[in-house]
């Protein structure tokens, strides 16, 4: 009797990859991330999101010396360590989850490969709470929230870059299988820069941002500017901690 899963010529038929080949770890996020907003928007009264917001986005305002003191904001003390990272689960519309979903899709999928579950998660935690702190400083005292998984996902797309693009690497000329190409040893970031794609990517990703920082009116028909400030303080910060999360040893000098 023939083997249906043997071709014609004895051998197994290469197996179908999945259309979404994606870490739990980032389908989990990503649901609920779109899981928050979509409570927000369709089951929360108005009022109740308006306080989900003063006690969980991040407000600079309320930092300010006679804020902080008054005791009045919702939450209280606490409320003003938590929104350092709350913030970042909270989204302005649905395009805004969307596109961030979109993005840790991307460089969050090849950083959760590399890093695994606690590292991942720790790292984003700290990137969120460096780009918050990267807008309180160049807001202080201001009364707009800052809301969205944007500084950690730029964190995502800074360590993802430091071995993405080489080569053998998930978007390199030449991949190598996934077990190799996540694993690959990440360069020296000076040397990191001598490839091309890795040197285009900052250049484009920092003058986009400033483009955002010039641009006056609200994007895409959104009713909030872009906090590209907490943009540029999660990049720099995936920058500098990518080396103490990479669980994979550095590539050894090699003297000529």
């Amino acid at each position: 009797m023939d083997n249906p899963d043997l071709s014609q010529d004895g051998t197994e038929p290469p197996k179908a990859e999945p259309v979404f080949n994606l870490p739990n770890l980032i389908v989990i996020l990503g649901a609920v991330l779109i899981g928050i907003h979509s409570v927000r928007s369709w089951v929360l009264p108005p009022e109740t999101d308006l306080m989900t917001l003063f006690m969980f986005a991040f407000w600079p305002v309320r930092y300010l010396p006679e804020v902080a003191a008054s005791g009045q904001w919702p939450g209280g003390f606490f409320s003003g360590i938590w929104s350092f990272a709350s913030y970042a689960f909270l989204h302005g519309s649905f395009t805004h989850v969307l596109f961030n979903v979109l993005w840790m899709s991307i460089f969050g999928t090849a950083l959760a490969r590399r890093f695994g579950t606690s590292r991942f998660l720790l790292f984003s935690l700290l990137t969120a709470i460096a780009g918050a702190g990267a807008h309180l400083v160049s807001h202080w005292g201001d009364q707009v929230p800052v809301v969205g998984a944007s500084a950690a996902i730029s964190a995502h797309m800074a360590g993802a870059i430091r071995f993405v693009f080489d080569f053998g690497g998930p978007l390199g000329v030449v991949r190598a299988p996934d077990s190799i190409a996540y694993r690959l040893p990440a360069r020296p970031f000076k040397e990191a820069l001598s490839n091309p794609q890795v040197f285009g990517f900052i250049v484009a990703w920092f003058g986009i941002n400033l483009l955002f920082g010039l641009w006056s009116t609200p994007l895409a028909g959104e009713g909030a500017s872009i906090a590209w400030e907490a943009h540029v303080g999660g990049f720099i910060a995936g920058l500098l901690l990518f080396p103490v999360f990479d669980p994979v040893p550095r590539r050894p000098n090699i003297l000529t």
